[in-house]
């Protein structure tokens, strides 16, 4: 057990604040007793332990919907040959590239660097969406490894595509099978409807629902996935993905849905599935930004921009002021709504035990409660990952006093620098 001394405890749904000590369970799905009596040392379990908190803001940790860990090694990478045009050029010319040249040490280290600034940030779980087309085979494992030593819990994939050949998209949806049979989680992951055939779609479906799980797709992310859907297939995106049962599965991600007709956003208004909005990659890719307000299963996610979701939050917020005129308690719903989407798959490390413990010192005051509360306000207007000086996952502290104590930041650090110029090289 962890006993968190001197809490103020800001609940994450009801904003009221607790202070007082917190008794914390280990665990995948551990939970928190509130106003806990902390036992005296001779009475303690092997294993407990004790955080002082003393001036310190405690809430829930952060979980990201919807993320690209590879893409940490791009980082500064040297620009493209030519100027990417259009989206299609951006992945051409950029991503496709680079998936190609990974290999299952970069995935490692790359999972490692990404779990270190998560964990930094105050995020504990991570739904990742992961493509090296060449080094297909342990990647979800060499990605759970390193999740695992840092303390991140997840949900993986593996981005399954025919754009390098069917070979290749058998041997990704194997990768699934593999993880999945050993006793992993995640969802199936295809690329985009424009480069997944429908043998590769139907097997992909069939795969998830015999794993009791769903799709990751990205969708109408851009307007080509769209124009190409209904020159194809004759329908849009989404029509497609209903017609070959993803839309049946409740733990179904949808990533993006900018480009989503009137049509397709009645489909998925009375679909279980879930959207991953990712407004920053959507800007950095010109791609334009999306309306959501139909529906009611909208997270965040970063799409591999960085790894920070209170960032995600705010520009989701601020933009979202301005194409779906969104309020506070909107974005803020869909932030935590990662965890109501990790509650599907059972105890996979996104409990109320996943915790971040806040340096936050206002210049005006903290009102808890609602309606009148203006937590929010805080959060929005005055909260960044700078704040966070501790981390509890799973029940234990993996970051202190702003660092991380699961595993050394400098080796980290060192790796994945090694590793990213070996990608770049290859590139």
């Amino acid at each position: 057990m962890l006993y968190l001394r001197n809490a103020r405890y800001l609940d994450s749904v009801t904003f009221t604040l607790f202070e007082g000590n917190i008794a914390v369970e280990e665990g995948k799905n551990g939970g928190i007793c509130l106003d806990a009596a902390i036992p005296p040392l001779s009475e303690r379990n092997a294993g407990d332990s004790e955080f002082d908190c003393k001036g310190k803001l405690v809430m829930r940790a952060l979980a990201c919907g919807h993320h690209h860990i590879y893409s940490i090694l791009s980082r500064g990478m040297p620009p493209p040959q030519r100027t990417p045009r259009s989206f299609n050029d951006m992945l051409e010319l950029v991503w496709w590239r680079l998936d190609k040249c990974l290999d299952n040490d970069m995935t490692y280290v790359s999972a490692l660097a990404a779990g270190l600034f998560m964990a930094k940030n105050g995020v504990t779980f991570c739904i990742d969406h992961h493509a090296s087309p060449l080094a297909v085979d342990g990647s979800l494992s060499a990605i759970s490894r390193a999740f695992e030593q840092i303390g991140i819990g997840y949900l993986l994939c593996h981005e399954t595509s025919d754009r390098d050949g069917t070979d290749v998209a058998m041997k990704s949806l194997a990768e699934h099978e593999r993880f999945f049979a050993a006793g992993g989680k995640g969802h199936v992951g295809l690329h985009a409807s424009f480069t997944v055939s429908d043998d590769t779609l139907k097997a992909a479906v069939t795969l998830a629902q015999k794993y009791n799980t769903g799709i990751h797709i990205h969708v109408a992310e851009a307007k080509s996935d769209q124009d190409h859907c209904l020159a194809a297939y004759g329908k849009t995106v989404v029509r497609r993905m209903k017609d070959a049962g993803v839309l049946d599965m409740p733990k179904t991600i949808l990533g993006h849905c900018v480009h989503v007709s009137e049509e397709d956003k009645a489909i998925l208004a009375t679909s279980p599935v879930w959207i991953a909005q990712n407004v920053e990659s959507n800007m950095n890719n010109n791609v334009g930004l999306g309306d959501y307000s139909f529906s009611k299963n909208v997270m965040f996610g970063t799409d591999g921009m960085h790894s920070d979701m209170i960032r995600s939050a705010q520009a989701a917020y601020f933009t979202g002021v301005m194409t779906e005129g969104q309020t506070p308690d909107g974005a803020y719903k869909r932030l935590r709504n990662v965890h109501r989407h990790s509650a599907l798959h059972g105890p996979v490390g996104d409990g109320a035990n996943n915790l971040m413990i806040l340096r936050y010192d206002s210049p005006t005051p903290l009102v808890p409660g609602l309606p009148r509360g203006n937590a929010l306000g805080h959060f929005f207007y005055g909260l960044s990952a700078k704040n966070v000086s501790a981390v509890v996952s799973q029940g234990k502290i993996i970051v202190a006093n702003g660092q991380l104590v699961s595993y050394d930041e400098e080796e980290i650090l060192a790796a994945a620098c090694e590793q990213g110029k070996r990608l770049w090289e290859k590139m």
